[in-house]
């Protein structure tokens, strides 16, 4: 039997989590509904059985999407798996009209109506977030620790971020007003007046491969949670979490008396491109993409008709300028080059060393005895087998293993990448990460330092001076933009240029971080994820631009 639905139920059932999401995107704190220990969630083996039941056949929707002409799919988990699942195929012609059609109703029920629906959705998908992990672990290569935390409640975080922004947004402007003009001894002029939340039309989300749900949930609950209708195009290698997102979000719908076609499901033949047709769409008014930066240039140059948001690529930097905890710096940086093997957006990439060497706790460390002492801590840290795979889960594809084999041909080896056996999944391929010393005195080197590299490739960058570090970071945010940047001083000077570069250049800093908090980790409702303002990304997660463009205030007027 279906859970009542009603607007009074849901209500009573999450307004005092949305009361709570929206106090601490005003104070920045950290709080969470969505606990993150496996504990917390029940028997982890039913979650496996429930994902293994999907194997092997038709994704198993409950209602029908319009317009299916056939069915595709393909995707095989880094870990060396055949998933075998089948998803239907869209016909665009019949598919858009029926979103269209499916959004008056859902456009009259209001922000508040919209906001309880959507934190229904997130309720269903955190109960069965054991049965996720398994599909992010499966379609991303994370390993089942961050395929259940990234995948699981901090999606979901990111989720419930971006309704609450939506909504506060829209009740910004009242519902309705009585406007008088005095006229002096004549009779006032009376007008009422209301103001409707409008949305744009229909919002695309085109999936990535690393963090399906992480980085597909802001963009589709903030375009659901503001009156649009979703269509969500998963990445080819990466389509069942989102798919499981797509049928619980359909389930939720039907059940509170809306259309289920409010949000459908987009996978596309081999070879296919579909994102392309979509994104061009008459019918699409607002995109959503993560990837990589040559199709986020062409969404943006050629999705005229829509709102684009793109996370794209960048390169991140640390400057090592010195520290006063020497060893918890090695260490942090460690973990951040190691986690998930390097294959997230905000990994450091470019980490800038003075030649001459840096200040410590215990005296000065020349740029050589850095580079080695850094490759022994990740030695270290990734040094057993079974620590190493809980790390650096699977390469996601073959694209960041030929990245990674040709990273010695770019500078002198610190740290080579080794192969680690992983014993659940013979077939994974797990490396560790490689360190490659580069020189700017070296002309070949700015080939390498100014471009992406992705995957668990690290530059050892020896640059002449704090100062000269302090200009290349500036450099290289402006041409090619940054998701993150990490600083190491125990200079106020210094600090304080690293600050002034990263906020005229738009960059997101964390300085001397040497704990359990890591430059390429962001919280949701306090950190912000990007900025909007350099090269590697358009828009930031989760800000009110992120979601006040997705809607329209429509005014009636009438005599009072």
């Amino acid at each position: 039997m279906s859970a009542d639905l009603s607007p009074l139920s849901l209500a009573e059932r999450h307004r005092d989590t949305l009361d709570q999401a929206l106090e601490t995107i005003r104070t920045r704190a950290y709080w969470s509904p969505y606990p993150e220990h496996p504990k917390a969630y029940g028997d982890a083996e039913e979650g496996r059985a429930a994902f293994e039941a999907l194997l092997g056949g038709r994704f198993p929707f409950a209602s029908e999407q319009p317009g299916t002409d056939g069915w595709t799919g393909g995707e095989q988990s880094p870990y060396g798996i055949e998933l075998g699942v089948q998803y239907p195929h869209p016909d665009p012609d019949v598919l858009l009209p029926a979103m269209r059609a499916a959004m008056p109703a859902w456009r009259d029920a209001g922000p508040e109506a919209r906001a309880m629906v959507c934190l229904e959705i997130l309720a269903r998908i955190n109960a069965r977030t054991h049965e996720f992990a398994h599909a992010v672990m499966h379609t991303s290569g994370q390993a089942f620790t961050m395929a259940f935390q990234a995948g699981g409640p901090h999606a979901q975080d990111r989720g419930l971020e971006a309704v609450a922004y939506a909504y506060a947004e829209q009740v910004r402007t009242p519902g309705s007003a009585e406007w008088v003009k005095p006229q002096g001894k004549r009779d006032p002029l009376g007008l009422h007046k209301a103001f409707t939340a409008v949305p744009r039309g229909i919002g695309l989300v085109i999936g990535c491969n690393t963090f399906p749900t992480w980085n597909g949930y802001p963009g589709l609950f903030a375009s659901l949670a503001t009156g649009n209708a979703v269509l969500v195009k998963p990445h080819p290698r990466a389509v069942l979490p989102l798919a499981m997102t797509v049928a619980a979000a359909r389930d939720v719908l039907a059940e509170a008396g809306f259309s289920p076609d409010l949000v459908c499901l987009a996978v596309d033949r081999p070879g296919e491109g579909l994102a392309k047709t979509l994104a061009v769409r008459p019918e699409v008014r607002i995109v959503d993409y993560t990837g990589s930066t040559a199709f986020g240039d062409w969404l943006e140059a050629n999705a005229r008709q829509a709102q684009v948001f793109t996370e794209k690529a960048g390169v991140n930097t640390v400057v090592v300028d010195s520290t006063d905890d020497y060893r918890g710096m090695l260490g942090n940086l460690a973990f951040s080059l190691s986690l998930y093997s390097g294959q997230m957006c905000t990994t450091p990439q470019n980490l800038l060393i003075p030649r001459g060497g840096i200040g410590t706790e215990s005296g000065p460390r020349t740029y050589d005895e850095v580079v080695a002492d850094l490759a022994a801590a990740v030695d270290k840290l990734l040094g057993d087998d079974a620590r190493a795979n809980a790390l650096l889960g699977a390469l996601v594809n073959p694209d960041v293993k030929a990245r990674l084999e040709a990273a010695p041909g770019m500078g002198e080896v610190a740290l080579a990448s080794r192969a680690v056996a992983h014993p659940d999944f013979p077939d994974a391929v797990v490396r560790t990460p490689a360190l490659v010393r580069l020189d700017t005195a070296k002309p070949d080197a700015e080939a390498a330092l100014m471009a992406e590299c992705f995957g668990p490739v690290a530059f050892a960058v020896a640059v002449d001076s704090t100062d000269a570090a302090i200009r290349l970071l500036g450099r290289t945010i402006r041409e090619q933009g940054a998701m993150t940047v990490g600083g190491y001083t125990t200079s106020p000077e210094v600090e304080r240029q690293l600050v002034e570069v990263c906020q005229e250049e738009c960059a997101q800093l964390s300085l001397n971080l040497t704990g359990g908090v890591y430059v390429n980790q962001t919280a949701a409702f306090s950190d912000f994820h990007g900025s909007g303002g350099n090269p590697a990304a358009n828009a930031a997660l989760c800000d009110a631009a992120f979601v006040a463009s997705r809607f329209r205030t429509v005014e009636v007027r009438r005599p009072a």
